[in-house]
């Protein structure tokens, strides 16, 4: 049988979603969990896309293939029980064995927060920078990005990826309180993609790199994005979309984890 996995994870302390060797992953988690509750059955888990070490997901897709007769709602309840507290599965459906949480996602979206202000609490969720940015600036620059372009100055070198041509199909970005949320909807990621185009979007915001660049980053295979990769603690894959399912383009919806991070000084 098929389950679609629903999972929520603070990736601070994880080497990112995909087994390694060397490294402790959201994906192994999963396996040891399930191992323990369908002992002797075969176990497959597949995951909509990687994660890099240190990024968070809102809402990560997977598919889970085992014989059992458990109903979803025990096999939520089971991995909880035997998840550690920073891995959560928000919810288990059963599937159709044609579903593939990767091959038959539309896009992804991505959102990374940008604090302003030093933060006691909420230091893993975002990046903060102590530099002034223009927000107009980046704004204004985010739109370059948006349409298929190849991203090969913006991702490091992946077997496993046979294109590096990806399709933009929106970038959001909005002030909040002390926050600045910037949301890009892509047909699917290169490794470090969107660090990097975070990244360079901050040196825009700090004056040291103009729209004319990111275009010309696009256009040849230059190695400066990587000098400015974001660090992965204010990333989040914030949602998987399948075909039927509607794309909520409204900014303000997605804050979810803001509550430190809105307080103010006293």
């Amino acid at each position: 049988m098929r389950f679609k996995l629903y999972i929520e994870y603070e990736g601070t302390r994880y080497s990112g979603w995909q087994m390694q060797k060397n490294g402790i992953s959201i994906q192994g988690k999963l396996y040891e969990a399930a191992e323990k509750i369908f002992k002797g059955e075969r176990i497959e888990i597949y995951g909509s896309g990687r994660t890099d070490a240190g990024v968070h997901a809102l809402e990560q897709i997977a598919h889970l293939d085992v014989n059992t007769m458990l109903a979803p709602e025990i096999i939520k309840m089971k991995l909880n029980d035997e998840l550690p507290s920073d891995i959560n599965i928000l919810e288990v459906e059963k599937a159709s064995l044609k579903f593939h949480a990767r091959y038959d996602a539309k896009c992804r979206i991505y959102l990374y927060q940008i604090s302003r202000r030093r933060t006691s609490f909420g230091k893993p969720f975002v990046w903060w920078i102590k530099d002034k940015l223009s927000f107009d600036k980046m704004l204004t620059a985010s739109k370059c990005f948006i349409g298929m372009h190849n991203f090969i100055s913006f991702a490091d070198e992946d077997d496993a990826e046979k294109s590096t041509k990806v399709l933009i199909e929106d970038i959001q970005m909005k002030e909040e309180g002390d926050l600045i949320l910037i949301r890009i909807i892509g047909s699917h990621f290169l490794w470090k993609q969107v660090r990097r185009m975070i990244g360079v979007l901050v040196e825009v915001g700090r004056g040291n790199l103009t729209s004319k660049e990111i275009k010309y980053f696009l256009e040849h295979n230059s190695p400066t994005p990587a000098r400015y990769t974001a660090p992965p603690s204010g990333l989040f894959l914030e949602k998987v979309i399948y075909s039927g399912e509607k794309l909520n383009k409204n900014l303000s919806s997605i804050i979810k984890i803001k509550s430190e991070l809105q307080t103010t000084d006293n």
